[in-house]
């Protein structure tokens, strides 16, 4: 018997010209983990939300068709009904948290849902353990990295023991071991899991079923074995292949230079590894969760000053931050581009171009899919013509086919800059870059 059964799903978003999901049908079983796949904005996250309940009762719009969760039909429940059944976690974590506690914060779903008190701690802490997270327990959420805050809402949804866990890209922002140990995991639990991923190696060698959707539409529904010979016939971006260049030699002018530096949040000190960068060359950095990546990105963009050792900068740097969507300001994308250049419209629509988000002029920055809002960032930043280019995680959202095009397209313009790359997907840092460095500072306590 179906856990959950979606029947002939057509949704259209509020005020939107086009459905974003359209004669959707399938069946998920108790137990199987699926890998849910396609392009950025093709419906994934929307086809999550119907799941959980969300649409439409939180985004309302125009529901047609049926849904149904463990025999519950979501248009007559709430998504507050639905809880404990149904855990989501969402593809924005900042966005999902509540308290400045992580303990409270994993504890929050379980008193919603009325677990004895007794129990609560307990749960609390297996959760975050079960993800390797338990040293963060007495943290707070403010201070975690994103992929520490990513591995805390994780957690809160696992500690409800759901039937059905919808994740959307839940290691987007996590080192490659910690994803690897959320893969694994999802495969012992026991419930059925859905899983939107942009990085699909890891998914799509542990799941049951993959489906696969574009323009609104399920395009492939299959078992593992037939839907990874789908992918390499139809999609080939979508699974492993060589790195798209080889490492070469810099011998530019150094733009950035980092050495012996640390940063101190409060009474907690971070330390970066040394860093240079020459025009005409491409580094990716990456590494693991809260070990400093973004204070070195921050660092070698100006953004914050070393409390020790030294930073020297040459030129103007333009920094991309890992989540641009939350620094949205203007009521237009193109006039959100202008903002960087005393709004030029003409040199903000090249850079949308240059972004793939030509004819998106007119649209609000709010109302495209975060892999589109991350291209969006990346146009307000290309659109300074720095000589320095740093991007924080600029991959979170982004389908593997626009991850290509990316690494393309700051190919072809390392020679007019030094780039600077921070990411966790391995794949998409051996493509673009001429060099690849690993952080592995750790966090110590300030010393006076």
């Amino acid at each position: 018997m179906a856990l959950a059964r979606v029947q002939d799903l057509t949704y259209r978003y509020p005020h939107s010209a086009s459905p974003a999901v359209e004669g959707i049908s399938l069946e998920l079983r108790a137990g199987e983990l699926v890998c849910l796949l396609g392009p950025s904005g093709s419906g994934k996250s929307t086809l999550l939300r119907a799941l959980a309940g969300l649409v439409p009762h939180f985004h309302g719009g125009q529901f047609a068709g049926r849904v149904e969760v463990d025999g519950v039909d979501t248009r007559r429940a709430r998504p507050s009904e639905l809880a404990g059944t149904v855990a989501t976690v969402f593809q924005d974590p900042e966005d999902q948290v509540v308290f400045t506690g992580v303990e409270h914060e994993v504890a929050f779903g379980l008193e919603n849902v009325g677990v004895p008190p007794d129990e609560i701690h307990g749960r609390a802490l297996e959760a975050l353990e079960a993800l390797g997270a338990g040293h963060l327990a007495g943290r707070r959420t403010d201070e975690l990295s994103a992929g520490e805050l990513q591995r805390v809402c994780v957690a809160s949804a696992l500690a409800l023991r759901p039937r059905l866990l919808l994740l959307d890209e839940p290691t987007s922002q996590l080192d490659a071991e910690a994803a690897e140990g959320l893969l694994d995991l999802l495969t012992r639990l026991g419930c059925a899991a859905v899983i939107s991923e942009q990085r699909p190696a890891l998914p799509l060698g542990r799941c049951d079923r993959v489906l696969f959707m574009d323009g609104g539409r399920l395009l492939l529904d299959a078992d593992r074995a037939d839907g990874v010979s789908w992918l390499a016939d139809k999609r080939t971006a979508y699974l492993a292949h060589e790195p798209l260049i080889e490492e070469g030699e810099p011998d530019g002018e150094v733009l950035c230079s980092v050495a012996g530096a640390a940063y101190a949040y409060g009474s907690r000190r971070v330390a970066v590894p040394d860093l240079e960068i020459r025009r005409g060359e491409v580094v990716s950095l990456i590494g693991g969760n809260g070990s400093g990546k973004t204070t070195l990105a921050k660092l070698a963009a100006g953004l914050l000053e070393p409390t020790e050792g030294t930073v020297f900068r040459h030129g103007r740097a333009s920094y991309l931050s890992q989540d641009p969507g939350r620094y949205l300001v203007a009521e237009r994308v193109d006039e959100e581009v202008a903002l960087g250049v005393a709004g030029d419209l003409r040199r903000a629509r090249r850079a949308l171009a240059l972004a793939d988000l030509a004819g998106f002029d007119g649209r609000h920055p709010r109302d495209l899919s975060s892999g589109e809002r991350e291209r969006l960032g990346l146009a307000a930043v290309l659109v300074t013509e720095p000589d320095l280019l740093v991007l924080d995680e600029p991959t979170r959202g982004v389908d593997p086919d626009r991850k290509l095009e990316l690494a393309a397209l700051l190919r072809a313009q390392a020679a007019e800059r030094g780039t600077l790359v921070v990411t966790h997907d391995l794949v998409f840092a051996a493509d673009v870059a001429d060099r690849v460095l690993s952080s592995t500072s750790t966090r110590d306590p300030v010393h006076a």
